[in-house]
């Protein structure tokens, strides 16, 4: 995926029979997605101009651009939905677009490699960074907090944790 685009929503099926589709929101103000211009699909290959319509379970009943048939909104089910960087607000310093972490190094405070970010997950209680390193037989769930992450630096694509102990398996503290 090329740096200049993030994920802002995805396609969860039709709603009716009309061509509009179930679409979920990943923007801090869900409705701000309608205001991103158009948004294409990851292959880039679509685009589509969206026009929200009622709030629904998980998401909103919406209309894009070009799909009018219930067949046409059932085969775009699972496409995830890009917008241009540049489309979307600037971030206080200590906001990330979860787009920007993964991928990132994951170091601990004396310099030790602990892995990648993998993904970022929020289960309800707050962002939780999936890392995956070497010697782990599973990801570990990072707190995305900043005693537990005091640094990130995107321009070096790092991220110096903290985590707390007993986090790692066989970490460098043990």
């Amino acid at each position: 995926m090329p740096d200049d685009r993030v994920c802002v929503g995805s396609i969860a099926g039709a709603f009716g029979v009309s061509g509009e589709v179930r679409l979920k929101s990943f923007c801090a103000d869900p409705e701000a997605i309608a205001s991103y211009g158009p948004l294409e699909t990851e292959d880039g290959r679509r685009r589509f101009t969206v026009t929200l319509g009622r709030a629904v379970k998980s998401g909103f009943a919406a209309r894009l651009s070009g799909v009018t048939t219930k067949e046409e909104a059932d085969a775009l089910k699972g496409a995830r939905l890009y917008a241009p960087r540049s489309a979307l607000p600037a971030l206080p310093d200590d906001e990330y677009y979860h787009a920007d972490l993964i991928g990132l190094a994951v170091m601990d405070t004396g310099g030790a490699a602990l892995g990648t970010v993998r993904a970022v997950h929020n289960h309800g209680a707050g962002d939780l960074l999936e890392v995956m390193g070497p010697g782990l037989k599973s990801s570990v769930l990072l707190p995305f907090t900043r005693e537990a992450v005091p640094t990130i630096d995107l321009a070096a694509g790092l991220v110096v944790a903290d985590p707390p102990e007993g986090l790692w398996p066989d970490g460098p503290d043990q």
